[in-house]
């Protein structure tokens, strides 16, 4: 059979695709690499889900390679020799299974961070090809068809910070969350088990591309999901996407998909490798790739973590240690500083995870090794008398010429396919940016009364939050993806992840990768209309 659109991955930039051709009668074809996990399939186990994950490939089978600047050259070795996993979450719906719901729009400068903000020096920074008031109206997409709330419940600590914030003299808002404070169809509300990030979610209520889009779409009938499929290329004749080269894991038999439109969705780094890997006669050196822009000017999210303990002194026990219940606080306020771009400020407490609180009091402040009583104490403190405040830093990663994903022609994963070289050089705009907010942030904790105040700004990337590579522009010399996210060149390919993105905004990415995804889709239900007005 061949379908009408043919998408490979199945996350924040696929389920909208795949739902709104859906609904327009088009037959589509998700082909995702992973299992296809169900609501009921999910739990809190720690050591399953966040340290030795069961929802991403092991290192020893599937890895990257990465390029670090040390000692004044740069140094590459694999993830599968540190542990150290570039994988967001291989199951249906993707890496949306696993994220905390933090929505956050990009604000209009975003859009023209070049010619509001000006250039930075050794950056490779450019507006974006559309504005926001082209592109808010799919945000306002996303709010309805995933679900989108600030009326969830919330914890005690929200009154305070938000008493102790207008004393400051700063705004805090309340954080919009892709979280469902009432039951909404076949999905059930959210019941504030304290375990969001890193972990799907057993209601239904968290606005995952597989609850929210995925499962809906295949009851009209049109979508079929294959999952347990790596798609290894793409093959090309004329400029046109013919099939994709498929091996079924189950089968353990390569196949191939054919379709009259291809959209990838891996995310951004592996998205990247398979455009690098789809190597023919007309694109000796990948997909796209003529030009030589697959792959640059890959984005992460710039910033840190700030923690500081609240105790009884701040709050009552009895309110303090309240469980579940969302903090749901942000400081925009530092946006812009000193006629620069800054940032935002997430504030939620510490991860429940508590084989991960226990590790992290077997030091004493000399980074001695503690056991025996003084241990129990410490783990008393920690878990009964005290809870940690964290504030998550995002400011824009700087798009510069050492951040880019390359593949390693010496280095195969267990496919026989080339791996990807993720090269992770941070522009020093980063660190510079991120170390303002978060003096400006730890002033604020102190404000708070929060004690054991900690910083960790670092120049390394958080590799859940990947963006750029492939992005979109109006110049096919500088860009890979047209306005519409079409590959340059290629008739019938398109890349919907967060690869589009020339810049990411200081805030998560998920809902703009939602709101363009949205976008797109509205392109190709004309672009599908038209071909069968013509078949």
């Amino acid at each position: 059979m061949q379908y009408d659109i043919c998408i490979i991955g199945s996350g924040a930039g696929a389920g909208p695709i795949a739902y709104q051709l859906s609904l327009n009668g088009a037959k589509v074809i998700v082909l995702e690499k992973g299992d296809h996990l169900k609501r009921d399939d999910f739990s809190k186990d720690e050591i399953a889900y966040s340290r030795r994950s069961i929802v991403t490939p092991n290192l020893n089978d599937e890895y990257h390679v990465i390029e670090e600047f040390k000692n004044n050259q740069w140094t590459s070795y694999t993830t599968r020799d540190v542990g150290w996993d570039f994988w967001n979450g291989n199951i249906v719906g993707g890496a949306s299974n696993f994220m905390s719901g933090f929505f956050h729009r990009l604000k209009e400068s975003d859009f023209k961070l070049k010619s509001t903000f000006g250039d930075i020096d050794n950056s490779n920074i450019e507006d974006w090809c559309i504005g926001y008031d082209e592109f808010s109206k799919y945000y306002d997409m996303v709010d309805k068809i995933i679900g989108i709330t600030n009326d969830t419940q919330e914890h005690p600590i929200s009154d305070y910070i938000d008493t102790k914030a207008n004393e400051f003299g700063i705004n805090i808002n309340k954080t919009l969350r892709a979280i469902l404070s009432k039951n909404t169809g076949d999905r059930l509300a959210c019941y504030y088990s304290n375990y969001c990030g890193s972990y799907g979610c057993s209601s239904g209520a968290k606005g995952s591309s597989r609850e929210a889009l995925l499962s809906p779409a295949l009851k009209t009938g049109n979508l079929t999901i294959l999952s347990n499929m790596f798609v290894k290329k793409l093959n090309n004749i004329n400029n046109v996407i013919s099939e994709a080269v498929v091996h079924n894991k189950t089968t353990k038999r390569d196949e191939t998909i054919k379709a009259k439109i291809f959209v990838v969705a891996n995310g951004s780094v592996e998205s990247c490798r398979l455009l690098l890997n789809s190597m023919s006669v007309e694109y000796p050196n990948g997909l796209g790739n003529n030009n030589g822009q697959v792959g640059k000017n890959l984005l992460f999210s710039a910033g840190g973590i700030i923690t500081g303990d609240i105790d009884e002194a701040i709050l009552s026990k009895d309110k303090l240690f309240v469980d579940g219940l969302f903090i749901n606080r942000d400081i925009k306020e530092w946006y812009k500083i000193e006629n620069k771009k800054g940032g935002m400020v997430e504030i939620l407490f510490e991860h429940a995870n508590p084989i991960r609180k226990a590790i992290s009091q077997k030091y004493d402040t000399n980074d001695k090794l503690v056991w025996g009583e003084k241990f129990y104490k410490k783990l008393a403190y920690k878990f009964l008398q005290t809870r940690q405040l964290t504030c998550e830093i995002f400011n824009d990663w700087v798009p510069h010429d050492d951040c880019f994903v390359s593949i390693d022609k010496n280095q195969q994963d267990k496919y026989g396919v080339n791996v990807a070289k993720i090269r992770i050089g941070s522009h020093n705009q980063n660190e510079t940016i991120g170390n303002k907010l978060a003096e400006k942030t730890i002033d604020f904790l102190q404000y708070l009364g929060a004690t054991n105040i900690n910083s960790s700004i670092s120049q390394y990337p958080p590799q859940n939050l990947q963006a750029g590579g492939c992005r979109f522009g109006n110049n096919p010399k500088t860009s890979v993806l047209d306005k519409n996210c079409k590959v340059w060149g290629i008739e019938n390919l398109y890349v919907t992840d967060g690869s589009f993105m020339p810049t990411g905004g200081s805030v998560p990415y998920t809902y703009t990768i939602y709101a363009n995804s949205f976008r797109v889709a509205e392109h190709l239900i004309n672009r599908f209309k038209l071909i069968k007005q013509y078949e």
